[in-house]
């Protein structure tokens, strides 16, 4: 069932569907010569704006959670992207290793970890949950609500050369852990295991800005195959590197940034006669659970922050500290469920599109950051219409159009996260 959107089919971004319906043909060519080119990641979340005037994904997850909220119906194709994923890593593949985050009480959480093991299970593979926590020292398993069955917890454990645990010896390792307090020793330097994703892709070494300029990058590439100005779907950006909002430092660097950053989102405004007021967050460089994130409609701002806020801003989760922000042009959502802000987040595993949902957000407005407490989510019809427009229906009157349109800005997302990881591989090897 598709929810009910109170703005999602109208408005000005109808000629930016009509136009990536008139392109499918080329778009799915264009992807396809990427990815004979380029390596998929292995799975991800992209959350993505639709302001009405443009659409623009921004935020990428490399090791995404939330695959619960996926509904039975997205199954199928999450398991025939499963098969595909793992027949080009490992064909002979049998038994797969999940590791999950630490923090193994979150009963929402595991959920996901439930849904990842279900679904690789149906592709073919043995699948075992195994947890680096020094905490996890003997296999322990732990009910789900709302009668969703168990997962069980068992210890890893590291021979020379491999990762596995007790009788278990896998091919592949899935992280599910964004590995924001850096590289656990345990997991590097292993032999012939297929290692997914790569480890920097994790949070201690990832960064937001490189994403934003490979997105950048491929934006402006399918912008001119669409015959669109990029910015209809990019986000612009900057970063700032040496604050520290606690001592106050760098903050004159971070106002002038911020302040040019607003003038060339209005200049765009001007262009394309936005009566709406520009924004801007500052994220850290690194880092995800949507912390730390400041809106920012007036440069000034920056200077009256109050201890509060700048505390809000200084550290992470687990009291990482943050010194280097990305700076991203708000993205309006121009979407609700009833009185709730809306925002679609689209799921992929290897090159597909395998399923998405709305999450939403009642006490957030519409140029607020939705991932936070209070949040919740409403299923999509991914399943039926991401791959399955219907040609010849009048833009903005079909969703299937529209989800197909939210599918092509998230797998050119996770193009750019291809980029990204190509590009900050410290393993590739470089020619003068």
């Amino acid at each position: 069932m598709v929810p009910h959107l109170v703005t999602a089919l109208s408005g000005p971004i109808n000629e930016l569907e009509q136009r990536v319906l008139d392109s499918m043909p080329a778009i799915e060519r264009w992807f396809r010569l990427e990815w004979m080119e380029h390596t998929p990641t292995f799975y991800s979340s992209v959350d993505v704006r639709n302001a009405g005037f443009k659409l623009a994904p921004v935020d990428t997850n490399l090791y995404p959670g939330g695959w619960n909220n996926l509904t039975n119906e997205m199954l199928p194709l999450a398991v025939q992207s499963a098969m595909a994923a793992i027949e080009k890593i490992c064909p002979e593949a049998r038994n797969l290793l999940l590791i999950p985050e630490n923090h193994t009480k979150n009963t929402f959480y595991l959920s996901n970890v439930a849904q990842l093991q279900r679904i690789f299970n149906m592709a073919g593979l043995n699948v075992r949950i195994g947890s680096i926590s020094p905490e996890v020292k003997k296999a322990t398993t732990i009910h789900l609500p709302h009668g969703a069955g168990s997962v069980t917890l068992e210890p890893v454990v590291r021979s020379k050369r491999r990762l596995g645990l007790k009788d278990f010896d896998p091919c592949t390792i899935l992280l599910n852990t964004d590995l924001s307090t850096g590289i656990p020793g345990i997991l590097e330097d292993l032999h012939e295991q297929y290692l997914l994703p790569p480890l920097h892709g994790g949070w201690s070494v990832r960064r937001k800005s490189n994403h934003a300029h490979s997105y950048e990058e491929v934006s402006k590439r399918l912008g001119k195959l669409l015959g669109i100005d990029p910015w209809l779907i990019n986000p612009l950006y900057g970063k700032v590197a040496g604050v520290d909002f606690n001592e106050g430092t760098g903050l004159e660097e971070l106002q002038t940034s911020v302040d040019a950053l607003l003038t060339r989102v209005r200049r765009k405004y001007k262009e394309y006669g936005i009566n709406e007021k520009p924004f801007v967050l500052v994220k850290p460089d690194n880092g995800t659970y949507g912390m730390g994130i400041m809106t920012v409609r007036d440069a000034r701002d920056i200077e009256n922050l109050n201890k509060k806020a700048r505390s809000k801003m200084s550290a992470l989760r687990d009291g990482l500290e943050v010194h280097e922000v990305l700076l991203q042009e708000g993205v309006l959502t121009n979407e609700r469920i009833n009185d709730a802000v809306a925002e679609p987040v689209v799921y992929t595993m290897d090159r597909y599109v395998v399923g998405g949902f709305y999450r939403i957000h009642a006490d957030r407005g519409t140029d607020e950051n939705l991932n936070a407490p209070g949040s919740s989510f409403v299923p999509l019809a991914f399943a039926e219409s991401h791959v399955l427009p219907q040609p010849g229906v009048k833009a903005g009157a079909s969703a299937p159009n529209r989800f197909y349109m939210y599918g092509v800005v998230a797998r050119l997302a996770m193009l750019a996260a291809s980029y990204e990881l190509e590009a900050t591989d410290p393993d590739a090897e470089t020619y003068d």
